[in-house]
């Protein structure tokens, strides 16, 4: 499935398949630079930023032709309506997926040096700068066969390009480039479609661990990463040969949820943009209910639901300025979480110590959320990512007793991420915020104006 054009600008991204993509002209649906000349064209980009890094290093011109390792960081994600305002072109999906990535970093090992030596680091890894296309196609993101015929080439040859050694000359001198891919700019939808995985409202909740829902919500905090591509691949295998003639539920539960084949190798790791809006809408509705007193009665009405809510819309906009959305969005996001929200909200709230309750809640909120948005949170935030699993920990502490009402046997998914998981990626990565997908986010909105 890779493309056998060598006069490469930008091809068909239907290019090696043979033609079968039917609703629309295939011609039409999408279009891609080949990924191995998408990423020359980066480094020759970064050429001088590379040779400086060598100089500051003191690893002059001579020493060093091979031993370049350049790590990468992988996005993707779709866009609603995209269609043409005025349009008399063909007829394409009115849903878009971009396929893009960032050269995070290029490091080197010496000939006769055992520590790797970082020359470039990427300053603004989330900036819409950095973030370079790959991929364009009007495809809708869950439809899964569209989706994965046209990003077939790209896992070729990325999958190609792996084991592979790319020579190109900076500097003046040719140079060995070998490439680490990771996939970690995909948000949660996309991550449990390459992977293989039930969609997100599925008893298992975590694209990191095994844990189900119930689980997740009795344990919040003590839970370690367990999945991985490979072994998605093997309990792919088991679902379909069903090795031990179990019943679907005992196969299900054998497999955790794996039912599809996995296609893409993502990074497990969580996306802060998604996971910022995830616990804001969380924290939204939670607020809804401390201004209706849920924790006293069981199930309240539809109405008294809605009058709830118009309250504190109503309060939001007057005393915060935040006029109501349709779906939450990163800004409101933002804004909704912050220690004088929590106030403003406080002042719906007729009992003093759920009022305390709630402060503790965002005060405890406000001290994690650094960790996983920070771009090196070693270096910006030391204290808070110490104190990140105690913060946790009590976090969690608060949601099973005074708010237990919502927590008892469900959680969402990026609040159990929020509590289990973000340590362990952050020690194993360095960084969270750096790995998201926000700049392929922002770019999304120069896609729209070009469109």
């Amino acid at each position: 499935n890779v493309s056998p054009s060598c006069n490469v600008g930008i091809i068909n991204g239907l290019s090696g398949w043979s033609s079968s993509v039917d609703d629309a002209p295939a011609d039409t649906i999408t279009r891609r630079f080949r990924y191995d000349v998408a990423l020359v064209s980066a480094l020759k980009d970064l050429e001088e930023d590379i040779v400086e890094g060598l100089r500051e290093s003191g690893m002059e011109d001579s020493a060093c032709t091979s031993g370049f390792t350049v790590m990468i960081k992988e996005c993707c994600d779709g866009m609603g309506d995209v269609s043409e305002k005025h349009g008399g072109g063909p007829v394409v999906p009115e849903k878009a997926v971009r396929f893009s990535f960032t050269i995070m970093s290029v490091s080197v090992l010496a000939d006769d040096e055992v520590e790797e030596v970082t020359i470039f680091t990427e300053p603004k890894p989330n900036s819409e700068l950095s973030c370079k296309p790959l991929c364009l196609m009007f495809v809708d993101e869950s439809d899964h066969e569209t989706l994965t015929a046209v990003l077939g080439p790209i896992v070729a040859e990325r999958y190609a390009m792996k084991e592979s050694r790319l020579i190109l000359s900076i500097g003046g001198l040719p140079r060995s480039f070998r490439f680490h891919f990771r996939g970690t700019g995909y948000d949660e939808k996309m991550v449990r479609e390459m992977e293989g995985l039930e969609a997100s409202g599925s008893t298992y909740i975590c694209t990191l661990c095994d844990s189900s829902r119930a689980e997740a919500s009795q344990n919040m905090v003590l839970h370690s990463i367990t999945r991985n591509h490979e072994e998605n691949l093997e309990r792919y295998e088991i679902w379909r040969t069903n090795p031990f003639s179990e019943s679907v539920d005992e196969l299900r539960d054998r497999v955790k949820g794996v039912s599809a084949k996995p296609f893409m190798e993502t990074q497990p790791t969580l996306d802060a943009l998604h996971c910022d809006i995830g616990n804001a809408t969380e924290f939204y509705k939670i607020f809804q209910d401390e201004i209706g007193e849920v924790y006293k009665r069981a199930n309240p009405s539809r109405e008294e639901r809605r009058s709830w809510r118009a309250a504190l819309d109503k309060q939001l906009r007057k005393k915060m300025k935040l006029k109501p959305v349709m779906r939450m969005n990163g800004n409101y996001a933002r804004r909704l979480m912050t220690q004088e929200t929590v106030e403003v909200v406080c002042e719906l709230v007729p009992s003093e110590e759920r009022r305390e309750a709630l402060r503790e809640l965002m005060r405890l909120y406000l001290q994690m959320k650094p960790v996983w948005r920070a771009t090196c949170p070693a270096k910006e935030c030391p204290d808070l990512l110490c104190r990140y699993s105690f913060n946790s920990q009590h976090f969690a502490d608060l949601l099973s007793s005074t708010f237990k009402y919502r927590y008892n046997g469900k959680i969402t998914n990026y609040l159990h991420k929020t509590l289990a998981h973000v340590p362990e990626i952050v020690e194993r990565d360095g960084s969270i915020g750096a790995w998201a997908s926000e700049g392929n986010e922002s770019a999304n909105k120069l896609f729209r104006r070009f469109r």
